[in-house]
């Protein structure tokens, strides 16, 4: 059977576009003095309350930042906002320990000059929505941007893959998708699209490159 082309390549942002989101939250533990395995465990303590990840709820828009953060604390036992945070908001501090993946973002701009449509499928949070955004060039770099916190669903719920799928438009088979999460690969490939797992930079763009060249299209063969 004749392999059909890419047209799209869509990625995913926390992880990918960023350092990677353990990195992170060992860097945002140790900027709030609250050593990693105690933050680890009131968020697993709150999972179990709630019976859901408080990202989740927060990444779907189902609570506020503050509401998530006093969820934790509620865990936490004599902490206090003022003690963990001051006068900052948590993605203000979140933020300030994030960087951004500069090579993968020329490697997006390379694919858009060799004709590939490029887009991002990003569980988010709506009060992250100006931060985030600050750091990418999003109206250069992608032709269509589906955020969790927009529509009320995240990865890996199937839904906000067809949401995409209907914007760009694009057919699962045209697109192939990248993600630090095996469980949103899954998703992707289960939908009919290539999937390839995030695991360093200079692995997922060799990988990309070899997936393109493989189906052929007319513009993979310069890439580099």
């Amino acid at each position: 059977m004749t392999s059909r082309h890419i047209t799209t390549v869509v990625v995913d942002y926390g992880g990918v576009l960023t350092n990677p989101l353990q990195e992170t939250f060992a860097a945002f533990a140790a900027a709030v003095n609250v050593p990693l395995p105690e933050l680890q465990g009131a968020f697993a303590r709150a999972a179990q309350r709630y019976g859901r990840n408080p990202m989740a709820d927060l990444e779907t828009a189902s609570c506020t930042e503050r509401e998530m953060v006093e969820r934790i604390l509620a865990e936490l036992p004599g902490r206090t906002y003022a003690q963990v945070l001051g006068d900052q908001e948590f993605g203000e501090v979140w933020f300030r320990v994030r960087t951004l993946n500069e090579r993968l973002m020329r490697f997006l701009r390379e694919l858009r000059g060799n004709g590939y449509r490029t887009a991002l499928l990003t569980n988010n949070v709506v009060e992250w929505g100006p931060r985030w955004r600050a750091q990418l060039p999003v109206d250069e770099l992608f032709d269509a941007v589906v955020d969790s916190s927009a529509e009320g669903v995240r990865k890996p719920d199937p839904q906000i893959y067809r949401r995409l799928l209907e914007r760009l438009p694009a057919a699962a088979h045209e697109c192939l998708f990248l993600d630090d999460l095996e469980e949103n690969c899954q998703t992707a490939a289960d939908l009919g699209m290539l999937a390839v797992h995030f695991t360093s930079t200079d692995e997922a763009i060799d990988q990309i490159v070899d997936l393109l060249r493989s189906r052929g299209g007319s513009y993979a063969r310069s890439l580099v």
